[in-house]
């Protein structure tokens, strides 16, 4: 298990292919979950206001799962989309590239998460 509390899309990336390299996920795997990591962190700062949200990143019999928790007990949403919309698709992307996603709520704040299945 990696935690990293950092504002940086960089550093949360880097770490998540280094875990990922590790274990033996493809690379296409790998860049679909930094890809699904920056749409959580970019979401932690938007919506959550959360200048340095924290990662979790974990690793189990083959299995991944990477959340983002942020200081806002706010649900994400997943508005009707119109093909004029300029943003709103992220949750969208998050669960085409990975086995499923979600939210754990905690007193004032809130985790999504998003897990993948098998290393390849």
């Amino acid at each position: 298990m990696r935690h990293i509390n950092t504002p940086t899309i960089a550093i949360a990336r880097q770490t998540l292919r280094t875990t990922m390299t590790r274990v033996g996920w493809s690379p296409s795997t790998t860049s679909d979950a930094q890809l699904a990591l920056c749409e959580l962190l970019v979401n932690a700062w938007r919506h959550g206001h959360t200048p340095a949200p924290l990662v979790e990143i974990i690793s189990t019999n083959g299995n991944l799962r990477v959340s983002v928790t942020d200081e806002s007990p706010i649900l994400p949403a997943t508005p009707p989309l119109s093909l004029l919309a300029e943003s709103g698709r992220g949750l969208q992307l998050v669960a085409g590239l990975t086995d499923r996603w979600g939210v754990d709520t905690h007193e004032r704040a809130k985790s999504v998460w998003f897990e993948l299945d098998g290393a390849a």
